[in-house]
C-alpha cells in the first residue's frame, strides 16, 4: 500500500509548490520563491474556479509533487470537453520513484470523471526526458505549440 495522498492544494502548500517549480533549470529562471505574493494571488483565482484543479502529492506529511488540471468545455470536436495538464513538478528526492506516473494517471482519471474526450499537455522543447516519459504514458507529440510572452 502506498503512503501517497493526492489532494487539492491548500494555501499552506504554496511555499512547497513554488520551491518545486523553481527547482529545475527552466524554473530557476522564471520563479521567485522569495516573494510568494503573486503565487498567493494566483492561488486565490484558481481556488475560485471550478474548472481548475491544483493538486499536490503528499508523502509522510511532505509535499512531493504537484500539477494543475484545467477543464475546458469547447465547440470543436463536436462540443468536446478537454483537459490540460500544466505545471507538473516532482520533488528532486522523488524523481524516478513512479510518483510522476501516479500524478499523471490521477489527472487522466479525473479528466474521465469530468467527461473529457481529450487530455493534452505541453512540455518545453528542451525537456527530452519528459517527452519520453509522456510518450511512455500514451501521449503523442501530435502538434507543434506556440507561445507569445506578453
Amino acid at each position: 500500500m502506498s503512503d501517497l495522498e493526492i489532494r487539492p492544494a491548500l494555501r499552506t502548500d504554496i511555499p512547497a509548490v513554488v520551491a518545486m517549480l523553481a527547482d529545475d533549470p527552466l524554473g530557476a529562471l522564471r520563479e521567485s520563491p522569495d516573494d510568494l505574493t503573486p503565487y498567493e494571488t494566483a492561488f486565490e483565482r484558481l481556488a475560485g474556479d471550478p474548472h481548475q484543479h491544483v493538486v499536490v502529492a503528499v508523502r509522510s506529511g511532505a509535499v512531493v509533487g504537484t500539477l494543475q488540471l484545467t477543464i475546458i468545455p469547447g465547440l470543436s470536436r463536436r462540443g468536446a470537453t478537454r483537459s490540460i495538464i500544466e505545471g507538473v513538478r516532482i520533488h528532486s528526492a522523488e524523481r524516478g520513484s513512479g510518483l510522476g506516473t501516479e500524478l499523471i494517471e490521477w489527472a487522466i482519471d479525473e479528466s474521465r470523471r469530468q467527461n473529457c474526450q481529450l487530455v493534452q499537455l505541453t512540455s518545453d522543447a528542451t525537456r527530452t526526458d519528459a517527452h519520453r516519459f509522456y510518450e511512455r504514458l500514451g501521449f503523442e507529440a501530435s502538434h507543434l505549440g506556440f507561445k507569445m510572452t506578453l
